[in-house]
């Protein structure tokens, strides 16, 4: 009887957790803007990666392999899966999704620097300015 009535909650939270689950869109982007801080001197900077592109902040190399962002009438949130090396120490430091509304969920964990997803852009935002 236990067993059984176990058994039902558990399906029934499932069953619960699938219907409400809000299903989103993500719509590809070709490049990320970044949020990036040096621990040491406290600098904080912006900067944008073409995906596929590596790009040096500090002693890390960043290279976005994906940028997604929601349409404008989701909820919004742009999500980038990035990959991150220590160049000094010639390793791997992070490797999975980043999320802007949620930088604690899947964070950097780095002795001198911290780096952060703010957006995904359909064009990079140091070409935009310029023109």
């Amino acid at each position: 009887m236990i067993r059984r009535t176990l058994l039902c909650a558990v399906a029934g939270v499932i069953a619960l957790a699938v219907f409400d689950a809000r299903a989103q869109t993500f719509e590809p982007y070709p490049f990320v803007l970044l949020g990036g801080m040096d621990k040491v001197t406290g600098n904080v900077t912006s900067f944008t990666v073409a995906v596929g592109q590596a790009q040096a902040f500090g002693g890390l190399e960043v290279t976005p392999q994906a940028c997604r962002k929601t349409p404008p009438e989701e909820p919004p949130e742009s999500a980038a899966f990035l990959q991150i090396d220590d160049t000094t120490m010639h390793e791997r430091v992070f490797s999975g999704w980043m999320f802007a509304s949620s930088p604690g969920v899947s964070a950097l964990e780095h002795p001198v620097y911290d780096v952060w997803v703010l957006d995904c852009l359909s064009a990079s935002q140091d070409a935009a300015s310029s023109e």
